[in-house]
């Protein structure tokens, strides 16, 4: 059986595999995803400057209000509609995902999917 800690390593390096060839701009930022066992994170980060836009998450108040368990596909879909409002409230629709060296699948897809009908595109 893998270990929580070797699996995380693997993951990061994965992720910085990734990161090699992705770049948010100021026009086209990065859509970043962190996964936990109990909760989601989406920030869209513009790597130019290296600051955060916006930031969605399964610990905000307006996710709160919804009741919904925070490390469920459910949940992730929800984050990944807020953080679409919120892009296209800043003046951002074109984004670029990095999945943060996470499969495509699960949680992870069910952001994306979220993301792209709340109006993002990527």
């Amino acid at each position: 059986m893998i270990r929580k800690e070797d699996r995380n390593k693997k993951r990061k390096k994965r992720h910085l595999r990734v990161r090699k060839r992705l770049f948010g701009t100021a026009e086209r930022p990065r859509l970043n995803v962190f996964r936990s066992s109990n909760n989601i994170y989406a920030q869209l980060i513009d790597d130019t400057v290296g600051h955060t836009i916006a930031s969605a998450s399964t610990l905000d108040k307006e996710f709160q209000a919804k009741g919904v368990n925070g490390g469920t596909v459910e949940a992730a879909r929800i984050v990944g509609e807020m953080i679409a409002k919120r892009a296209i409230d800043k003046g951002h629709k074109v984004v670029v995902f990095d999945r943060g060296g996470y499969l495509y699948h699960g949680r992870v897809k069910a952001l994306a999917e979220g993301a792209r009908e709340g109006g993002l595109d990527f």
